[in-house]
């Protein structure tokens, strides 16, 4: 994995994240009541379609697809014995897919597991986090990220279980309201500078609704932090059509010109979350070479 110092450097004053991936798999063909990680690795083609996609639309770094590959979320498919393993194949498979982007291994929310006022929550959290890390560490990941985040427990949980495997770069970004909290109830910025006081290489937000607020929740969390801002909002507000499958109100164009005003406000970290594909990604990085990044 890079160091802390060697992502930094990589990213210089900026760098352009991938979109969606959940998404687009439902789009093209994976069902409901599924494992994502398991169903990806019985259907590789599908992400290496998405991620080169990525990749030609002007990617720096692609998130494998290691979401909820958790032991407590695998051991719903009976699973959870081969949780490294999983990791490691994941991330491997994004490397292949595209050679020339960083690859970060993806850690998520484990909101709902554990009771979070149970002494004994955060030791299993760490516990979790633990072989999921060592599964993407094994799997040659450059960096970790946390995303879609709900609770500051998370996230010491993530950074806890990372120092303990020997990780290097670790970004995190939180799902939260325009107004910048958390849906624990937290204020996110004091949660963003406590974990640059703990070593994060960048924090940020994602599953938000790109709209006219989006650049206004980033110039309130940069009040809090001097790290590289991650932004990686869905593409608008999502709709169910008649196939049960949610569609989302911004275009391409239209998500890249919220994305410019996220950049203009001092984001450095720019990508898409629910509803974006590479043609949102392609006009993102259009958009951010008109203004000279």
């Amino acid at each position: 994995m890079l160091t802390k110092e060697e992502f930094r450097k990589r990213i210089e004053k900026s760098a352009i994240l991938d979109g969606a991936t959940g998404s687009w798999l439902r789009a093209h063909g994976m069902p409901r009541g599924v494992s994502t990680e398991l169903w990806v690795l019985d259907h590789p083609d599908v992400l290496t379609e998405l991620q080169r996609g990525y990749a030609r639309a002007g990617a720096d770094i692609l998130y494998a697809p290691t979401f909820q590959a958790q032991p407590i979320v695998l051991a719903s498919y009976g699973r959870e014995k081969d949780t490294e393993a999983i990791n490691r194949s994941l991330v491997a498979l994004s490397r292949k897919a595209a050679p020339g982007c960083l690859i970060a291994g993806d850690l998520t929310t484990l909101a709902g597991s554990c009771d979070s006022f149970d002494p004994k929550c955060f030791d299993l959290l760490v516990e979790n986090y633990r072989r999921q890390i060592r599964g993407i560490i094994d799997g040659g990941a450059d960096l970790l990220v946390g995303e879609t985040l709900m609770y500051p427990q998370e996230a010491e949980a993530i950074l806890t279980a990372a120092e303990l495997e020997g990780a290097g770069a670790a970004i995190y970004s939180f799902t939260m309201q325009s107004d910048g909290s958390l849906f624990s109830g937290a204020e996110a910025g004091p949660v963003l500078r406590e974990l640059e006081k703990a070593g994060a290489c960048a924090v940020g937000f994602n599953c938000v609704p790109a709209d006219n607020m989006t650049a206004g929740l980033v110039m309130k969390l940069l009040r809090f932090t001097k790290l590289p801002l991650i932004c990686k909002p869905n593409a608008g507000m999502p709709v169910i059509n008649a196939q049960g499958l949610a569609e989302y109100d911004l275009d391409p164009e239209g998500f890249a010109r919220v994305m410019a005003e996220c950049h203009a406000a001092g984001a450095t970290l720019l990508g898409g979350c629910c509803g974006t594909t590479p043609a949102h990604l392609a006009a993102l990085k259009k958009a951010l070479s008109e203004t000279g990044k």
